[in-house]
């Protein structure tokens, strides 16, 4: 007996793909550590694969990961009502709590260490607390990256309350005011915490962009980031 969601997305990808065969599907829920959605074609089988916190999701929901899941994978156009339906749907109060428990319980986060062989990241957020916050923002974890990485050069987790900033600014040659920036960036985030506004996700409100505009050395910094 075809499950309510197989039937779902055999729906979905008849409306897609009229003229083609319908392939056979294998859909599961996982324990991912987060709101993960795949799918992929092998062997003429389709496995698609969603996190078990979008189980319990109304059946618009569903019909709306299908037709957005299929859609990517056939390279056809997503129709923004379901696109904004699924954005609804995870952005809302409850389910962001609930992958943000998720995140906390499940995920593991990598921590290496605040030292630095050029730049001590714990100095740098202390010096940057006391100018630019008053001294009143509470340490969170901070770490340099396992690798060094060009495309995430910094990031704030908030499941876990700690700030990475990429190894490839621990050089000797880096300037300060590089660094200052990337952690003065994402401490910005510990002040002003993402916020949902009409079923989107704001993270950089305009009084986020306000309080960046303040770093002395602005242009500066953003020049050296682009020359990576």
């Amino acid at each position: 007996m075809t499950s309510p969601l197989t039937h779902i997305f055999e729906v979905e990808y008849r409306a897609l793909r009229p003229r083609a065969p319908l392939p056979p599907l294998d859909i599961r829920f996982r324990r991912f550590t987060s709101l993960n959605t795949t799918i992929r074609l092998r062997e003429g089988k389709l496995l698609v694969r969603l996190s078990d916190l979008l189980e319990s999701a109304p059946e618009s929901v569903h019909r709306a990961i299908a037709h957005i899941l299929l859609a990517k994978l056939y390279k056809k156009l997503i129709v923004p009502a379901h696109a904004d339906r699924y954005r609804r749907y995870v952005s809302s109060d409850v389910v962001s709590r609930q992958a943000e428990y998720i995140r906390q319980t499940r995920g593991r986060k990598r921590i290496l260490t605040a030292q630095g062989h050029r730049w001590d990241l714990d100095e740098v957020f202390e010096d940057l607390n006391r100018r630019f916050f008053h001294g009143l923002l509470g340490r969170p974890t901070l770490t340099w990256s396992a690798h060094q990485a060009r495309r995430m050069l910094g990031h704030y987790d908030a499941a876990h309350n700690t700030i990475v900033v990429s190894r490839i600014f621990d050089q000797p040659d880096t300037p300060r005011c590089a660094v200052e920036y990337l952690l003065y960036h994402e401490m910005l985030h510990l002040k002003h915490p993402v916020r949902v506004r009409a079923g989107r996700r704001c993270v950089h409100s305009r009084e986020f962009q306000a309080d960046e505009r303040l770093f002395p050395e602005l242009e500066e910094a953003k020049a050296y980031l682009k020359q990576l």
